[in-house]
């Protein structure tokens, strides 16, 4: 390795005299001629390049390191912005209204409020209300649902199917999907047909697979039309699993009271005010007997979910990244123990311990941040490339690429400081008869 000697200037001043008891003393060196940062920086810049492959390894353990944090941040604020986005979309656009309740003497739950027959109408005019429906699940005692009119009582008996009631507009309120036929209307309500729609799993627990045959399924005697099988639900998944009547049949079959729930399908951001508004425009009297399960703001239900994604992607970083300084300091550490005779030489000739620990920290932080800076820019790359692909829209921040590199450049500083002082302390004469 070529070594730089500091440079020394000439001073500006006349010399002083030279006493005679002086003639034979070393002339004094000034301020002027220590080791300067540039030759701080040229030293270091030397020790860098004079080993191009061990940088080259160096600094590719420092990208990857720096990368795999930048992509797993990356691709957890992007999957965060992605759940946020399909909570959005449902349970940020959904409100329920239930009738309120209280405890009882003996323990049991007691109704306050009751939902009225015409709900969905009173809300429909509220200002970001979409669609309405009602929903209440029929007691069904001891009558069960079977797909024939004749049961064996030889047979062990099954549980069959729930049964729920609801109007018209659920189906579209709550998001849910018809495989085949059709969805019962306000006339099979008003008429109180005897009508029904199975849920997917209803009908193959039934054995139903088509309607254009005009099946039907007996609850208790009485025998019922199926018009259409349904599946999906975003909202109230438990309608797969029921035979579905119109709320008018089950009033007049069942004896039905009263609906359970009002599901409302809303515009986004508009959960706050249909959760006032609600209320007052179901009984203006008595408000507080109901109960509003509003969606949460959209800003604060993608903080949360990114969050919690963040946790466990965060600690996965970090641990990669405390690889990666190790392997900094391993190398660093090696590169010492292999310039011992030129430290040896640089102390004999002047170098104090302050310059020689300089040097070897300096070399540390350039290392770190080009690894940083390198990987930094894979990892967004990788996240801009990848998530399309996933059909995501990708989300880095900015903040991030930038503090990345800066990060592996104090990765560099922290594990270069026991390898510099390290190099600082060895001892000129030992290093110079090629001891360590």
């Amino acid at each position: 390795m070529k070594l730089r000697m500091p440079n020394r200037r000439r001073a500006t001043s006349a010399p002083a005299p030279v006493s005679d008891g002086d003639r034979g003393a070393a002339p004094a060196i000034t301020r002027a001629d220590r080791f300067s940062v540039q030759d701080l920086i040229v030293e270091a810049g030397y020790g860098i390049g004079a080993r191009p492959t061990r940088l080259i390894m160096t600094t590719l353990g420092t990208t990857i390191r720096i990368a795999s944090l930048v992509v797993t941040i990356g691709f957890a604020q992007t999957a965060a912005g992605q759940i946020a986005r399909q909570f959005d979309a449902v349970a940020a656009t959904q409100v329920v209204i239930e009738p309120g309740s209280t405890d009882g003497m003996n323990g049991s739950e007691r109704a306050t409020g009751r939902l009225p027959w015409d709900a969905p109408d009173r809300v429909s005019r509220l200002a970001g209300v979409e669609l309405a429906g009602l929903v209440s699940e029929v007691p069904l005692d001891a009558v069960t649902i079977t797909a024939v009119p004749v049961n064996d009582p030889s047979e062990p008996a099954t549980l069959g199917p729930s049964l729920m009631a609801t109007f018209p507009g659920l189906l579209d309120a709550v998001r849910g999907n018809i495989v085949t036929g059709r969805y019962f209307d306000t006339g099979h309500d008003a008429r109180a047909d005897r009508v029904a729609v199975l849920g997917s799993r209803a009908a193959d627990r039934l054995g139903i697979n088509r309607v254009d045959s005009q099946p039907s399924i007996f609850i208790g005697d009485s025998s019922y039309t199926v018009i259409g099988i349904i599946d999906g639900m975003e909202r109230r998944s438990d309608l797969l699993d029921a035979v579905v009547v119109p709320m008018g049949t089950a009033r007049a079959d069942f004896g039905l009271t009263g609906p359970d729930e009002l599901q409302i399908r809303i515009a986004l951001g508009a959960g706050k005010v249909v959760a006032e508004q609600a209320p007052l425009a179901l009984d203006p009297n008595a408000a507080q007997n109901f109960e509003v399960q509003a969606p949460s703001a959209r800003s604060a239900l993608r903080e949360n979910v990114q969050a919690d994604v963040n946790v466990i992607s965060l600690i996965l970083g970090v641990l990669a990244l405390v690889a990666g300084g190790l392997g900094i300091a391993n190398v660093t550490l090696l590169s010492v123990m292999e310039r011992v005779g030129e430290i040896g030489l640089r102390r004999a000739l002047g170098a104090t311990k302050r310059n020689i620990s300089s040097q070897f920290m300096v070399e540390s932080v350039v290392i770190g941040l080009l690894g940083g800076l390198i990987g930094a820019a894979l990892g967004v790359f990788a996240v801009v490339i990848m998530s399309p692909i996933q059909q995501w829209a990708p989300v880095v921040d900015p903040w991030l690429a930038a503090g990345s590199a800066l990060l592996g450049a104090v990765v560099g500083l922290a594990t270069g400081v026991y390898p510099a002082l390290k190099a600082s302390n060895i001892e000129p004469i030992v290093a110079l008869r090629g001891g360590n």
